[in-house]
């Protein structure tokens, strides 16, 4: 696994005579801006900056009709503010999202108490809720603004200490918040969630609540009861969802999820006995669970955007960065390769 990462030369300085790869110092770099105030100040000042208004990232539509996050130089987002009549003292509240390949940092600001109409006439842009947008992010654009939607969220959520009740205040990075009565740090948190693609040997497993758009059908989800281990989490969540007893289960991968409140995804795939397939639907939970041939998932994979409001319904699946649509891309894959074999 170690012997496939690319290893790139970085214009980042590494201390001598250690070899640092710029993954390495990347990660170094970005540890140090967020233990030292100073050093993150001035970083912010030749940073790159993504905005949202109210938590929806600002997004450009590129000629090929997908969305692209539109990040800001320091200097030239001081500007715009001061367009729209805010000083730059707002610049402050920016939160530290990483470092780039290109070893540019990257914050992200919410300026939601501003006019969204004008801002977007200034940027010439779009401020969309990330839920759609997921859906038309290309490249590394989706995983940058989930992330950046997860820490504006956070700190709009952890404005006080729930020991004390009194104020946080949050470090120039904002990695971190600490309670300003006896200093307990909180640090940005998410919750674990099992996702798993159930599959009884020639067909899988999908199922959909009722705030899906129409036609969308994903793998079976649950957040980890206190205590639970991946396994166990699993087999109970697809007993309690569709009624079936999962016979032998293997991790396949992870992802940061920002819905609802940033979760950590660990995507599964999981088998159950082709004598035991008959499904029995919790209606709290799903609103239906289907078993999926090979030919309808194959189908499915080739739809690239959303059926158009109005179309009938058809089988289209989560966007391509969400892991559940990884899932199903590792099974439709198993499944061609026994077929030629």
């Amino acid at each position: 696994m170690l012997a496939s990462l690319k290893i790139v030369r970085s214009a980042t300085k590494c201390p001598p005579p250690r070899f640092c790869s710029s993954f390495v110092s990347r990660m170094r770099y970005v540890n140090r801006l967020k233990e030292d105030d100073e050093a993150c100040a001035a970083a912010l000042q030749n940073g790159h900056i993504f905005l949202f208004h109210r938590l929806s990232p600002l997004l450009h539509r590129t000629e090929q009709g997908t969305l692209r996050p539109q990040a800001y130089r320091t200097s030239e987002l001081q500007s715009i503010l001061e367009r729209l009549g805010s000083d730059g003292s707002l610049l402050k509240d920016s939160v530290l999202i990483g470092c780039s390949e290109q070893n540019q940092t990257q914050f992200c600001l919410d300026v939601g108490h501003l006019d969204q109409a004008a801002l977007e006439e200034v940027c010439e842009g779009n401020f969309i809720d990330l839920r759609k947008a997921f859906f038309l992010l290309t490249g590394a654009g989706a995983p940058l603004v989930a992330k950046a939607q997860a820490l504006l969220r956070w700190h709009q959520t952890s404005g006080f200490c729930s020991a004390t009740g009194q104020p946080t205040h949050r470090n120039q990075a904002g990695s971190q918040r600490v309670c300003s009565s006896n200093g307990i740090i909180y640090y940005p948190k998410m919750s674990p969630v099992v996702i798993v693609l159930v599959s009884d040997g020639k067909r899988c497993l999908l199922g959909r609540q009722p705030s899906f758009p129409r036609g969308m059908y994903s793998a079976l989800a649950g957040f980890c009861d206190m205590g639970e281990t991946l396994e166990e989490t699993l087999r109970r969540e697809v007993a309690e969802e569709v009624g079936l007893e999962v016979v032998s289960a293997s991790y396949s991968s992870s992802q940061h999820w920002p819905f609802p409140h940033s979760s950590f995804m660990l995507g599964c795939h999981a088998s159950v006995s082709p004598a035991h397939t008959q499904l029995s639907v919790d209606r709290g939970e799903l609103e239906d669970a289907r078993w999926f041939g090979p030919e309808e998932i194959g189908a499915a994979l080739q739809v690239k955007t959303p059926p158009r409001r109005g179309d009938p319904p058809a089988l289209w699946l989560p966007p391509k960065h969400a892991i559940a649509n990884r899932l199903i891309c590792e099974w439709a894959g198993q499944r061609r390769g026994r077929a030629v074999m």
